[in-house]
């Protein structure tokens, strides 16, 4: 009979962390090599320029106009989604069966509506929760509430 192994991607907006399992009661592994970490500067500093000024609608009066989006969330969700496609990757080789997802709700639900085919189809749980900065300790005891590690 063939191991069943999961992999468990926790990340948000600027980390990635990837575990393995192969087993029920064989724990999780690190694969240290799929690590990844964004540099994000902070939104002041990727938009240097002050807003701009636009008239009112109705009377004399002016205002500032509010940025559609926050820089530093596109660039969030751009590490989002390189991180999925790299995952994705390693799906189409047959590196794993299924997958188990712990992001911020935030990231967690723009990984969902981006999720590609090769992950939505081994996707076995989600958790909303932030593990980026946890230890394995405490990411075996969450990922234990959907898979015995």
């Amino acid at each position: 009979m063939r191991k069943i192994v999961t992999w468990v991607l926790v990340s948000d907006g600027g980390r990635a962390r990837v575990f393995e399992n192969d087993g029920p009661d064989r724990g999780l592994t690190e694969l240290t090599d799929l690590a990844r970490e964004a540099d994000l500067a902070p939104s002041r500093d990727i938009m240097a320029d002050r807003q701009g000024r636009t008239f009112d609608s109705a009377g004399p009066g002016r205002h500032a106009m509010e940025r559609p989006t926050d820089p530093r969330e596109l660039e969030e969700e751009r590490f989002l989604d390189e991180t999925l496609a790299m995952v994705a990757g390693h799906a189409r080789k047959g590196r794993f069966d299924r997958l188990i997802i712990a992001a911020p709700p935030r990231a967690l639900g723009h990984m969902r509506k981006e999720l590609p085919r090769e992950l939505s189809e081994r996707l076995h749980a989600d958790l909303p929760k932030d593990l980026t900065k946890a230890g394995l300790v405490e990411i075996q005891k969450q990922v234990g509430t959907v898979m015995a590690v």
